[in-house]
C-alpha cells in the first residue's frame, strides 16, 4: 500500500511538473558552434547538462538533449546547437539512463547526421548497466565503465569514469543500472569534469586529488522541495563541492532548461552567483547562455560567449 501511494506521489508530482511546462512559449536561438583548432579546446553548453567538448583535435557529446520534449515534459529553451550543426562527433558520453541525459530520438539523430555526411558512427561510453538501452541506436560501439574505470578510445584524450551520489534506473525498478560523471583529460588541454547529476558528497574531494579537473561543469538545480538534495545539489552545494575538487573555473548546468523541482526557474543561476561572491570566487564562474562557449587558446584561457512504466527526470 506505501509502495503504491508513492507511485501516485510521483506521478502527482509529474503531471503538475509536464503542465507547468508549457505555460510560457519557447525561448533561446541556436547557435554556430566554434571552429576549433588542434591545440586549442572548447566547451559549448547546448543546454540543461548536454555540453560540447572540443579537445585535442576531437569532438565529445556528453548527455546531449535536443528534443522539444521528454515524452511529455517540454523544455523551456531551445538546444543551443542543432544537430545539423555539429562537427564530426568522435564520441558522445551519457552520464546516467535517466530521461533529461539519456534521449534516444537526440541519439539516433546524431549517429543518423554522421551516417548523412559519409562519416565514421561516433562510439558511445556509458555507466555499467546502461549499455541496452543505446545498443540499437548506429554507434560504432558501446563502452560501458564502472567508477574509476578507464577509455583511451578517443586516443590522446583519457576519459575516466567518476563516482557521484544519485541513482541511475530508467524507469524506478531497473535499479541494476550505473551512474556517475567523467574526465577528460589530455596532454597540453585543461582537464575537464563533468559530475553528471549529484548531491554533494565527498566523492568530490577524492575526484580533485586523483584527476586535478581544472573546469568543473555542475549541477545547480532542482534541489527543491529540500528532500532533493538527497540526489541534485543545490548552488551553495555546488560551490561546496566545487571548492573540494580544487578546480579554477566552475560551468553551472541542469538548470532553466526543463522544470524539475519547484524552485523558480529564474532562481538558481543569481543564488550561485551570489553565494560565489560572498566566497570570493566569482571571478571562477562562467555561466554560459545556451550556445555559448568556455574557450582556452594555447596563449591563454578565457570565456568565449556568443559563439514502474513511470519515466525518471533528474
Amino acid at each position: 500500500m506505501r509502495m503504491a501511494i508513492s507511485r501516485f506521489n510521483k506521478l502527482k508530482q509529474v503531471y503538475r511538473l509536464v503542465m507547468e511546462s508549457y505555460a510560457q512559449p519557447l525561448r533561446g536561438e541556436a547557435q554556430k558552434p566554434p571552429v576549433v583548432g588542434v591545440n586549442e579546446s572548447a566547451v559549448t553548453f547546448i543546454g540543461h547538462s548536454s555540453f560540447l567538448v572540443q579537445m585535442a583535435g576531437r569532438a565529445v557529446l556528453i548527455d546531449p538533449v535536443f528534443a522539444t520534449r521528454l515524452i511529455l515534459l517540454r523544455r523551456q529553451r531551445r538546444p543551443g546547437i542543432k544537430v545539423k550543426d555539429l562537427p564530426r562527433i568522435d564520441a558522445v558520453l551519457l552520464t546516467h539512463a535517466h530521461m533529461d541525459h539519456l534521449n534516444r530520438p537526440s541519439l539516433r539523430a546524431i549517429t543518423r547526421e554522421m551516417r548523412r555526411r559519409k562519416l565514421p558512427a561516433p562510439i558511445a561510453i556509458v555507466p555499467n548497466g546502461v549499455e541496452d538501452l543505446v545498443r540499437d541506436l548506429g554507434f560504432a560501439r558501446v563502452e560501458p565503465l564502472k567508477w574509476w574505470e578507464q577509455s583511451e578510445a578517443l586516443g590522446s584524450i583519457t576519459i575516466t569514469a567518476t563516482p557521484a551520489q544519485h541513482w541511475g534506473a530508467r524507469m524506478f525498478a531497473d535499479t541494476h543500472r550505473g551512474f556517475g560523471g567523467y574526465v577528460l583529460a589530455a596532454p597540453g588541454m585543461a582537464t575537464l569534469y563533468h559530475s553528471g547529476d549529484t548531491a554533494y558528497f565527498e566523492g568530490f574531494r577524492e575526484i580533485g586529488e586523483r584527476l586535478q579537473p581544472e573546469i568543473a561543469l555542475l549541477p545547480i538545480g532542482a534541489y527543491s522541495p529540500d528532500s532533493y538534495r538527497r540526489v541534485h545539489t543545490s548552488p551553495e552545494d555546488a560551490l561546496r563541492g566545487f571548492e573540494d575538487l580544487g578546480a579554477q573555473t566552475f560551468v553551472p548546468m541542469h538548470y532553466n532548461t526543463f522544470r524539475l523541482g519547484r524552485e523558480p526557474m529564474d532562481e538558481p543561476l543569481p543564488r550561485l552567483m551570489a553565494a560565489a561572491a560572498e566566497m570570493g570566487i566569482a571571478g571562477k564562474m562562467c555561466p554560459l547562455a545556451e550556445g555559448d562557449s568556455w574557450r582556452s587558446h594555447p596563449e591563454r584561457t578565457t570565456p568565449a560567449l556568443g559563439g514502474s512504466g513511470v519515466p525518471v527526470f533528474g
